[in-house]
């Protein structure tokens, strides 16, 4: 999908050596987004080690060699240029787990918008407001009925791999709604994607 200068992709098999273009070739650490993907945080680092030969690195490609697409990749005349994760927040047993995102409402037909990552050159152009566009449409178009995001709701500044999960202003700006609020600075927040 087209939106402003930016294509927005499915994450396929083939497209995997754009998101290592995205990631880097040791997938931010050894994380190769698996973070809400495995059941604890330990399980998360014991698969980090490693970096590009990481178990994170086998178990997420095997996702995207499994389907459905695990996430978008936004690119810019044909460069990617930024990333995002969009799945079934169940398929994410990570979040079941979190102090912060563990939770009692319904989960049914809900979707997770769980990080994003942005190459540093493109940093600072929207790009993270027109992944979660993207998302919100793909979510639509793939039945669901809410998209879950879990950004830092703070006016600091903080560093790039702090704010992952972007922005709580962002997320209102798009219409995004608190749900529930564990900590002060880590809402849950969603948005109907069918209006």
């Amino acid at each position: 999908m087209k939106i402003d200068r930016y294509e927005v992709e499915s994450l396929t098999p083939d497209r995997f050596d754009d998101l290592v273009a995205v990631l880097g070739v040791g997938g931010i650490g050894g994380c190769w987004c698996m973070y809400w993907t495995a059941p604890t945080t330990k399980a998360w680092g014991e698969g980090a080690k490693g970096g590009r030969t990481a178990p994170n690195r086998k178990a997420f490609l095997d996702i995207i060699e499994a389907g459905p697409p695990p996430g978008l990749l936004a690119y810019l005349d044909g460069e990617p240029v930024a990333w995002c994760r969009v799945v079934p927040r169940q398929s994410l047993p990570g979040l079941g787990n979190s102090r912060f995102f563990r939770t009692d409402l319904d989960i049914d037909g809900v979707w997770s918008l769980p990080c994003f990552v942005v190459r540093s050159a493109h940093r600072h152009h929207g790009l993270t407001t027109i992944l979660i566009k993207a998302a919100i449409r793909h979510v639509r178009d793939h039945g669901g009925r809410f998209l879950e995001a879990y950004p830092w709701d703070t006016d600091e500044i903080k560093p790039e791999s702090t704010v992952y999960t972007g922005l709580a202003s962002t997320f209102e700006r798009l219409g995004f709604e608190v749900v529930q609020r564990k900590a002060p600075h880590k809402p849950m927040m969603r948005l109907s994607v069918n209006g």
